[in-house]
């Protein structure tokens, strides 16, 4: 089965967007309380500060706060202002165009999208002695090892397309002196690679018949001559599956329909 933390790392490297980890070294001049790190987009894991030959960590949230998106550290109470020649030590690591929470977010609209209407069917006994089978909701838990390419590429697709509204705002550049500064070539190279990668991933859902491109069955359904109304249908079942039969409720096309709320009259027999 699939792992959440495998399929993160899966679209992190369709994007090229692994990370880098550092540590910056800041030292107290005596009049600031905020100091930008080397780094923006961060994850700070660790801060300590120096002082007489020993290290005493730092207490976030008491000590110190992070504005992540901006890569700057703000000293609170605890610490204030650094003294001069006082050293804190902070430790992280920058996540590059995406942090995890983002990243998240991007994986779980495709986990919706890939997973649409799909369940994977548990045939059981139960207690009774009779053969149950239950439903259960395609997700990350249970999705299979061979669909994780695929739904990484959608997810790595669902995230660069907020990368290109970010780029979508950068103009060329031109001077007097003749300089050219072309930068729409990256909105340009971005919408290539988001083609690419949904040529990709339709491909792959085309052969494993999953997902959006997956191939679908539906049942057409009859109209009683004698009443005008749909005659019901059940969902389909294995021949030694001893539950009640399962109503289907497909959805009716209204696009024509009366919307004047004159009530129609209800002629016996071919109307009720």
């Amino acid at each position: 089965m699939a792992d959440e933390t495998r399929i993160m790392s899966r679209v992190r490297s369709l994007l090229g967007d692994f990370g880098t980890e550092f540590r910056d070294v800041l030292t107290g001049v005596g009049e600031l309380d905020e100091y930008d790190l080397s780094e923006t987009n961060t994850t700070v894991s660790k801060a300590f500060r120096l002082q007489n030959g020993q290290s005493t960590d730092l207490i976030p949230g008491s000590d110190y706060t992070v504005v992540p998106r901006e890569g700057r550290v703000i000293f609170r109470d605890g610490i204030g202002v650094l003294p001069i020649g006082a050293v804190v030590i902070v430790e992280g690591r920058a996540n590059g165009m995406f942090d995890d929470d983002e990243l998240a977010i991007h994986l779980h609209d495709a986990v919706l999208q890939h997973c649409s209407d799909r369940v994977i069917t548990v045939r059981y006994r139960s207690k009774e002695g009779f053969y149950r089978y239950e439903d259960e909701a395609l997700g990350v838990a249970n999705l299979p090892e061979v669909e994780e390419l695929p739904l990484a590429t959608l997810a790595a697709i669902n995230a660069l397309w907020a990368v290109v509204t970010d780029a979508a705002s950068d103009v060329d550049i031109h001077t007097a002196e003749g300089t050219h500064i072309s930068r729409s070539q990256r909105y340009t190279q971005l919408l290539v690679q988001i083609e690419n990668l949904e040529t990709r991933y339709k491909e792959l859902c085309q052969q494993l018949n999953v997902g959006l491109y997956r191939i679908e069955q539906a049942t057409l359904r009859r109209v009683s001559r004698y009443n005008n109304r749909l005659v019901p249908i059940f969902t389909s079942r294995e021949y030694d599956d001893s539950a009640y039969p399962t109503r289907q409720l497909p959805p009716i096309d209204k696009r024509n329909e009366d919307a004047s709320g004159i009530p129609s009259p209800v002629i016996s027999g071919l109307t009720g």
